[in-house]
Order: structure tokens, then sequence, then C-alpha cells
């Protein structure tokens, strides 16, 4: 096996690809690397390997999303000298193992948040890629809204002070695949294989974009969890729901903003609304995912007779990441984060840089993640948190 130098990109062949992982996250990996080079300038690479479990079905998936073969064991496959890049897109309960091998091995690695399923995993996986940035071999969470343009674009209206001293932040991702009673129970749904319900699902989410948008760090937590149908139907009947339908948070930030971040997969209308509303003393930023090519921006410098909301419609060149894509005006979807994503690690590789988010970012968002857990269940109690801003967020 051969051990990467620098920026490992190999001199004299593309970079080999392997995801593993087809259902829901491979397709929309799988999406993404087949697309991004028809509108983004990133190093040669080829879809080598699609891994999953069951032979026949990774193998029709294989075939579907343009990956050259498939296989059943990521082991043999990180094994390979032809294999450069490691997506992964299986379930948490995989993460560590898989992540940490495939960085000893000297391959980069993409992998699905939340970066794992417990804080100590988390720990040895950001340690494994701190060790193997040493030996130029990279490693990134996919937080994918970071790369929508309308969020991209607020991030830097932001860190251009357009909204001043911002004081507070309410973040809610509402979804309700779960709102039935007698929806199945799923992986998604048990403790051992999912780590969390709606908090490592969709509330990582959120809180990333609160430390992304405003640069900031959280220094107290308080959370509350619920589980509001706590058995569902299984392969054997009613099986006991050992996770979170829906949870809330309260953050204060090192700055002195107070971030509300409210989640739950039981909210019933709510097909997947990520909305964000963003305060400060001279403007306000609003965002709902449900309309993500678009931007609510209020700023509050010009005469109270002329304040009011504009609707920025985020589909012009000069906005981020839309150079690549269709003529003003000719709105994009949510696969097209995971593009952007695609093309952001491959030029991280290319430049031989740390792309963001880091695995260290990841960890300081499970480390929120485990503290609303922490103050839970103790009735809501304030948590400590020792934390400061992570370069790159």
């Amino acid at each position: 096996m051969s051990t990467p130098t620098h920026s490992s990109l190999p001199s004299n062949q593309p970079l080999g690809v392997a995801a593993i992982g087809y259902a829901f996250m491979g397709k929309a990996h799988s999406n993404a690397w087949r697309n991004v080079a028809s509108f983004f300038d990133v190093p040669a690479f080829e879809q080598k390997v699609l891994v999953g479990r069951d032979a026949t079905q990774v193998a029709e998936a294989a075939a579907r999303y343009g990956w050259a073969e498939s296989a059943t064991d990521w082991r043999s496959v990180i094994e390979r000298d032809d294999i450069h890049i490691i997506d992964i897109c299986a379930p948490g309960w995989m993460h560590a193992e898989i992540a940490i091998a495939a960085l000893e091995a000297g391959k980069h690695v993409l992998v699905e948040k939340p970066l794992a399923n417990t804080l100590a995993e988390a720990e040895l996986m950001t340690a494994a890629a701190a060790k193997a940035r040493k030996r130029g071999v990279q490693s990134m969470i996919g937080f994918n809204y970071r790369r929508v343009p309308a969020l991209a674009l607020a991030k830097e209206l932001i860190a251009e002070g357009r909204l001043g001293s911002v004081r507070h932040v309410r973040a809610a991702y509402l979804q309700d695949w779960l709102s039935d009673a007698e929806s199945p129970m799923t992986w998604r749904l048990r403790k051992e294989t999912a780590g969390s319900g709606a908090l490592g699902d969709i509330a990582s989410h959120a809180i990333d974009q609160v430390l992304y948008l405003l640069g900031d760090a959280v220094t107290e937590v308080s959370g509350r969890l619920h589980t509001f149908v706590d058995r569902r139907p299984g392969a054997d009947g009613l099986e006991d729901v050992t996770v979170d339908d829906a949870a809330w948070a309260t953050l204060t930030l090192a700055s002195g903003a107070i971030a509300s971040v409210e989640v739950s997969r039981v909210a019933t209308g709510q097909k997947n609304s990520l909305k964000l509303e963003i305060y400060g003393d001279k403007g306000t930023i609003l965002f709902d995912l449900e309309a993500l090519n678009e931007l609510g921006f209020l700023d509050a410098t010009v005469p109270v007779r002329e304040q009011g909301f504009r609707r920025i419609l985020v589909n012009e060149p000069e906005h981020p990441y839309l150079e690549a894509w269709w003529p003003q005006g000719h709105i994009i979807g949510w696969e097209h984060t995971f593009t952007h994503q695609i093309r952001d690690f491959l030029l991280a590789i290319r430049d031989g840089s740390q792309p963001s988010p880091s695995f260290e970012e990841g960890l300081n968002v499970q480390h929120i993640l485990a503290a609303v857990e922490e103050s839970a269940a103790a009735k809501s109690s304030l948590i400590q948190l020792n934390a400061t801003p992570i370069k790159g967020a």
C-alpha cells in the first residue's frame, strides 16, 4: 500500500473514490460525484467503488449511480492502492471504525454528520484526523447546508458587519416523518445504532449553522429531550423507541449572543424546514430551507420610514457557487449543496489545505450535543463548556 505525501494527489492518475453506503446519503453523494466535474474545475477523479452490505442491491445501485464496480467489504477497499478518497455515507455507528482505518491507510476522508454516535468515538476520529493531516491526508465532515448559496451569502453579510452585533439567533429544524404513531421502527430510532434521535440527526445541522454563520463558540447549554411515541411497529411486534423525537436547547455564545434551537421529527406538516433568524443591532437575516434560493434581509441602518425585509433571490453569478450553474434567476435545489461540498473537498485535497468543516469542528458540535443530553438528564440544568471559535468555522 502506498503512503501519500503532502497533497496526496497521485502524480499520474486520477483520484480514485470509494463511497461506503448506497441508501439516502449514498444516493445524494453519488449524484454529487457524478456531476461535480461537469460544472466545476476540480482535480480528475474516478468513481471507483460503491460499498454496501447487500451484494445484489449495492451492485444495482453502483450501476445506477455511475460507479465502476461494487463491493461488500469496506476493509479490502481501503487497502487498495487505486483508492485515494473514502466517502462515508454509512450510519453513524460505523463512522469511527471506517474513518480511523481509512485515515491510517492514508486515504482522504469525507464523513456524513454527525461525526459519530458518541463523544468518545468523535474524539478518536479527530485525533486520527490530526495525525493524518501531518502526512497531507485531509478530512472533512459533511454539514452540507454550509454550501447553500443563500447561507454562504448570509455568512458573508454577517462577517461584513451588516447585522452589527448579533444579539440572538433562532434555529428551528422541523420534520414530520415520524408524526404517525404507526410509522415503523428503523435504525434511526434505536440508540445503539443512531446514537440519538432528532438531536444528532438534525440539531447537529442547526447548531453547526449557528457556529458557522456567527464564527462563534458555545459556552453554556441548557437542553430538553422528549419522545412522544415510545413504541413503534417492528418486525416482531411493538419495539421500544430509545431516542428522542424532539429536542430543545438554549445556547450562550462567547460573544454574548443567545441562540435557541428547536428540532422535531414529529412536527406535523413540516417536511424539511430549517428556519434561521439572526438578529443584530443593525439588521436581521431570515432563511428557510424550504425556500433555499431566498434570503430575507433587513437593513436597520436606513431611515425607519424605508425599513422592511427585502427578499434576495440568491441566483446571481456574484453569489457563492452560482457562477457554475444556470443563468440568473434560475433556481437550484437541495442536491446542489452536495455537489458544492464535493467541489470544496476536492479543491482542498488539490491545494493541500484543511477543508472546513474539519473533524475538530464536528467534535465541537458533538460536545454541544452531549451537553444537551447531559442537561436534559439533569432537568435542564445549565452545563458549562470551555469553548473558543475553531479556525475555519
